[in-house]
This record gives structure tokens, sequence and C-alpha cells, in this order.
């Protein structure tokens, strides 16, 4: 089942990306982060991990995996519901996957 799953998905993410469409809603996912404000919010949160241990002491790699908890939380619902619509939409339309 697992595999089957993995198998839907990569089908999917390889037709999204042949018609565009992922690169399209990448960009409306964007702006209406930007109108959220969750950009903002996120890069103070990297400042206050930074100040907090300091620059010397935290790579990039660390720091991404520390925010990325709270930057999947700070997503609004209104958002992920909108873009699952968008993808439902798709897969409506594309039955072949």
């Amino acid at each position: 089942m697992a595999d089957r799953n993995a198998q839907i998905r990569a089908s999917l993410n390889a037709k999204l990306i042949e018609s565009g469409e992922r690169e399209r809603m990448k960009q409306l996912l964007r702006q209406r982060l930007m109108e959220y404000g969750w950009r903002d919010q996120m890069k103070s949160y990297c400042k206050d991990i930074v100040k907090q241990k300091g620059l010397e002491n935290i790579t990039v790699d660390e720091l991404v995996q520390e925010i990325t908890p709270k930057g999947r939380a700070l997503v609004p619902d209104s958002i992920k519901k909108e873009m699952l619509a968008l993808l439902r939409q798709y897969l409506s339309k594309h039955e072949e996957l």
C-alpha cells in the first residue's frame, strides 16, 4: 500500500510539473503566504533563533530543521484548504492518474 501511494504521488508530481500546474500552485502559495504575513513571521523567528544560539553556533541545515515545524504550523488552514481544493480539482480533470 505504501508503495502504491508513493507511485501515485510520484505520478501526480510528474503530471503537475509537465503541465506547469505545480509552478502555478507554488506561485499562488507564495502569494497567499505573503498576504497572510507568514514570511515576515518566519523571518522574525529565524532572527530570534540565530540571536539565541549565536550565528557561529548554528548551521543553515540546523536552522531549517528547527523552523520547519513552526513554519508548517503557521500556515493558515484556509490556505491549506485552498491548495488541497486545487489539487483535487486537478485530479478530477486528470483522472488517468
